[in-house]
């Protein structure tokens, strides 16, 4: 059976105008808000700093919608869905689990940049910083792989679901995307990404809702909870699934949802610690809440998988059996399970052509919020880690900037071309989730040890991804071919076949780190003065109490006598600040920018960061133990099939979580910048009535000549 067979309800022309239409609303809202940003408040998308990392102010309302937009991928509302209509009622928990583990532990990340490496831009930075040119090469190299195979994942898996759903030619779809998305990343760098975030997330929520609605309350075919788990129990007795308990979907004992969960794991390990796209956002936010953004954009994200998977992934198999259902009386084909299409297909049996449209929209969503994050990412690896540091290393930064839409540009022809490839060598979305982690997994632990861990060596550092590299691909290589007798795109996307890689790759990469800083306890220093400059400025040096540690324009309107440029406080910059500061600055004339440039960001307060530390350890051990530990497993373990009730009650708290996930990502950032849209209001109706005035003037002077 083919993909589309059943599933392709919609002209080609919805697909295209939902793509190019909807695409084009939002590059144009982008130009729009970056206006207002340059017009009426102290940001402009001008300066490099602003355009790649926001002037590091961005409050953690914003910074969890960016979070848990960037992460919810197509593949967050596909896959999830796939694997509840796989594996049953384990899937979402899960994805959900080991998704937010990622993001919890990313929040000790953060709160190490802002403690040690508050300079940078990127990850490699902090490489090159502590370890050298060779290992800085290293991790630019896994950070753009990493970078490839995630953009694959957002644009390959939504192109051909846009594809699948109305007929659009998917290497159009390819191109298209990225392109739209490309525009207005450039138009408004990364504060626009995090507007944009805002405003999917928005969208993407009231989709949920009106999914969530219709599965528990409005549906003809379902309805309620209780009718919903009527036709689970039917289906598990028509559609057993193998290696669960008693073939059913009600329950937790299910061994190929297990092996699913390690494979998730690891890359998530691979997608989050090796993506600059989250770096960027720790990098981003306000110093004393970047853990608190990272923490809410966990508990947030948990939900959308949780809660949309239940629904839509559960609902597939519920709907499979009812003529409204697309491939009745079939159910869906191993091609479109994999190929993400059991929740396009519950849309289509619940809302009809309607429900086609609203989930081809929910997907543009994700697939472009998540990929104008990776587009910024990518362009600011090319702008820091390649150009600045190996090109010219005395550029302005309004160079920067032209760089940074070259490297937007470059990226999103080259991942257009490799998601044509892949859709050639019928590689699809499950695929690429499945074995991401052999590829790039062996990299993510040294990564993070670079900044949790001191001891850290270069030689660790250097060689411990390239090892496991080759690990990982042996083992996967080895482990499809004895299992499955042939080494395929097939047998290599098997669950256990992809585990025995991602296991290799992830586990001896995190060994040999250790085992290799034992070994072999050097690190790497330079007496080189450009090195040394740079590596003051990306570590952070204290700088006098002249300087606030809060960039200019960070949006705090308290007066501060000693913050802000050095034009705004002469008395105060006769103190000695340019030792620290690198001699390879060239002055763009513009002194917010050359003060970002040239000044040191001011670490936090070390007590600051033990505290901030401390909390995130202990939302990762809680989270642990309850989430990924003894709810799963005591579920696992006894072999419970879900009673009516029980099943009502887990129902109720995934939507609930839902809109729990909604008050974060939604109301929060609203609340949080509201004196900054006071701002841009206010400035839009000044000049709305002295140009009114002005109008009024002018017609004034005309009448009164024209009496003359």
């Amino acid at each position: 059976m083919e993909v589309t067979t059943g599933i392709e309800v919609l002209p080609s022309a919805a697909g295209y105008g939902i793509v190019v239409g909807i695409g084009g609303f939002f590059a144009l809202l982008m130009l729009g808000i970056t206006y207002l940003q340059n017009r009426y408040t102290t940001y402009s998308t001008q300066e490099a700093e602003e355009f790649n990392s926001a002037s590091r102010s961005v409050k953690p309302g914003l910074i969890a919608s960016g979070i848990v937009s960037s992460w919810t991928w197509s593949a967050t509302l596909l896959t999830s869905s796939t694997f509840a209509y796989s594996y049953g009622i384990c899937g979402p928990m899960w994805y959900g689990a080991m998704g937010t583990f990622q993001i919890l532990l990313f929040a000790l990340i953060a709160i190490k940049i802002k403690g040690n490496a508050p300079g940078a831009h990127t990850f490699p930075e902090i490489v090159l910083a502590r370890h050298g040119k060779a290992a800085h090469l290293t991790y630019l190299f896994f950070g753009l792989c990493t970078n490839m195979l995630v953009g694959a994942c957002l644009v390959l898996g939504g192109s051909q679901v846009v594809a699948a759903l109305s007929g659009m030619n998917v290497y159009a779809a390819c191109f298209l995307i990225t392109i739209v998305v490309a525009v207005y990343v450039i138009a408004g760098g990364l504060r626009s990404t995090f507007i944009a975030d805002y405003t999917h997330t928005v969208i993407l929520f009231v989709a949920i809702f009106v999914f969530g609605f219709s599965i528990y309350a409005t549906s003809d075919t379902i309805g309620s909870p209780s009718r919903f788990y009527d036709l689970l129990v039917e289906a598990s007795q028509k559609m057993p699934i193998a290696r669960n308990y008693e073939g059913s979907y009600l329950t937790f004992k299910s061994v190929e949802g297990l092996v699913f969960a390690i494979d998730l794991l690891v890359a998530g390990f691979s997608t989050v610690w090796l993506d600059q796209a989250y770096w960027q956002r720790a990098i981003a936010s306000r110093p004393e809440t970047s853990v608190k953004a990272y923490i809410m954009g966990g508990i947030a994200w948990y939900g959308i998988p949780f809660g949309f998977a239940t629904a839509m992934g559960l609902g597939c198999a519920a709907l499979t059996n009812t003529p409204a259902f697309p491939t009745y009386p079939n159910p869906l084909s191993e091609a479109q399970n994999g190929a993400g299409l059991s929740s396009p297909a519950t849309a289509i049996a619940l809302l009809g052509k309607g429900g086609a449209g609203l989930m081809l929209l929910l997907l543009f969503m994700a697939v472009t919020s998540s990929t104008s994050a990776e587009l910024i990412a990518v362009s600011s690896l090319l702008t820091f880690d390649v150009y600045k540091t190996y090109i010219n290393k005395s550029a302005t930064s309004h160079r920067l900037v032209k760089i940074s839409h070259g490297g937007i540009v470059l990226y999103a022809i080259v991942l257009s071309v490799f998601c044509c490839i892949l859709n050639i060598a019928s590689v699809n979305l499950t695929w690429l989730l499945t074995c991401l982690g052999v590829i790039v997994g062996g990299a993510a632990i040294p990564v993070g040890l670079v900044l949790l861990w001191k001891p850290m060596s270069t030689v660790a550092t250097l060689v411990a991804p390239w090892v496991s590299l080759v690990l990982g691909l042996v083992t996967w290589m080895v482990t499809a071919s004895q299992r499955s007798g042939a080494i395929t795109v097939t047998t290599t996307g098997d669950v256990t076949n992809a585990m025995a890689g991602n296991l290799a790759s992830w586990g001896s990469g995190a060994i040999l780190a250790v085992a290799l800083t034992y070994l072999f306890p050097q690190v790497q220093t330079s007496d080189d003065p450009d090195q040394i400059a740079r590596n003051a400025k990306i570590n952070g040096v204290l700088v006098g109490r002249s300087i606030s540690s809060t960039p200019p324009g960070s949006g705090d309107s308290s007066p501060r006598k000693t913050s802000g440029p050095p034009s705004m406080n002469k008395e105060k910059i006769e103190e000695p600040l340019s030792s620290t500061a690198p001699e390879t600055v060239v002055p763009t004339g513009n002194e917010m920018v050359d003060f970002l440039e040239s000044k040191q960001i001011e670490p936090m307060d070390p007590v600051e960061v033990k505290k901030a530390e401390r909390l995130a350890i202990i939302f990762n051990v809680v989270f642990l133990c309850v989430a990924m530990l003894l709810v799963p497993f005591s579920l696992f373990g006894t072999q419970y099939v879900y009673s009516k009730s029980f099943f009502t009650g887990w129902c109720v708290v995934s939507f609930l979580w839902v809109w729990v996930s909604m008050i974060i990502c939604v109301v929060i950032p609203v609340v949080e910048s509201r004196n900054a849209l006071r701002t841009m209001i206010k400035g839009a109706w000044k000049d709305m009535i002295s140009r009114g005035a002005f109008t009024r003037d002018a017609r004034s002077r005309a009448e009164h000549i024209g009496e003359v």
